[in-house]
């Protein structure tokens, strides 16, 4: 009896932690023959085991092992459901995506996390719609999961919804940012900078953020712009976000807002990121200011750009 067949032996094993062992031993080994023997495993699963089972599956691949998980999505256990969901994930095969998309409507919360999750490593265009409509989902994790799809397949359908969420009154505005930022583009660029001007200043806060994962000749040339908005906030976010950035684009008019009151402290970091010579005597004029602060901030900049000013 060679190394597989003593480990599908395993899997009927009174022992859990020995059936678990064994699954994963087959996951490793990846031998088509241990499919249909796992497939049978994770019909007959208790609580404790589809997720190794389901894994291993998901190691082999395969197009049993999709079928096999595919018929597994409509399982009456929600742990065998869910690991199922995610091995299909791992192995990325496009016949997985419509029995996905139909198990987002599953009635656990944890089904459709993974199963988001599990489309957005897929990629395919089709679940860009299903996705968006999953971010109005009850549950913050299924939400995640959408949003964290959407971000992955990267379909420029997403923005406008992942926009709106940014608008949101409750704390988890971090979620479509992560997936703007994956995204990009031209649209999610100018829909980003306008919404550095929404008058929650958290929402400006949280565009910029996804402005600086984008980054981009673009993003870089409309945050320069948004350093001469009327809104303070605005300004403060985008030289923020300039320095983050680190384009060398930005130095200028990041010199030039060392003038302004509500935006001096964050040109002055800015600067500092970017590391470019033209910022040093600036910087050194601002050690003359009369707000301690303004001294502070402009001497922690030259630090960065390794001017010794003690």
């Amino acid at each position: 009896m060679d190394e597989v067949e003593e480990n599908i032996k395993a899997l009927k094993d009174e022992e859990e932690w020995v059936r678990r062992f064994a699954a994963k031993e087959l996951g490793k080994i990846g031998d088509e023959r241990a499919v249909e023997p796992l497939g049978e495993a994770l019909k007959e699963a208790d609580w404790g085991d589809p997720g190794s089972f389901a894994n291993a599956l998901g190691k082999i691949g395969g197009e049993r092992a999709v079928e096999l998980l595919i018929e597994a999505l409509k399982d009456d256990d929600e742990y065998t459901r869910r690991y199922a969901a995610e091995a299909l994930g791992e192995i990325g095969d496009e016949r997985a995506v419509e029995p996905l998309i139909e198990a987002l409507k599953d009635f656990d919360f944890r089904v459709r996390k993974f199963t988001a999750f599990a489309l957005g490593k897929i990629g395919d265009e089709r679940a860009v719609e299903p996705l968006i409509e999953a971010l109005k989902d009850e549950g913050s994790d299924v939400v995640w999961g959408a949003a964290h799809a959407l971000g992955e397949i990267g379909d420029e359908r997403a923005v406008e919804p992942l926009i709106e969420m940014l608008k949101g009154d409750d704390d988890a505005r971090w979620i479509p940012m992560l997936a703007l930022g994956e995204i990009g583009g031209e649209r999610a660029v100018e829909l980003l900078i306008e919404a550095l001007k929404d008058e929650d200043s958290d929402v400006g806060m949280y565009a910029a953020r996804a402005l600086e994962q984008i980054g981009g000749e673009r993003a870089v040339e409309l945050l320069i712009e948004a350093l001469k908005d009327d809104d303070e906030y605005t300004r403060r976010y985008a030289a923020e976000a300039l320095g983050v950035i680190g384009n060398e684009r930005a130095v200028e008019p990041l010199i030039e807002a060392l003038k302004d009151e509500y935006t001096r402290r964050y040109a002055s970091e800015a600067l500092g990121e970017i590391g470019d010579e033209r910022a040093v005597e600036p910087l050194i004029e601002a050690l003359k200011d009369e707000d301690v602060y303004v001294r502070r901030w402009a001497a922690e900049a030259l630090v960065k750009l390794g001017v010794d000013n003690g």
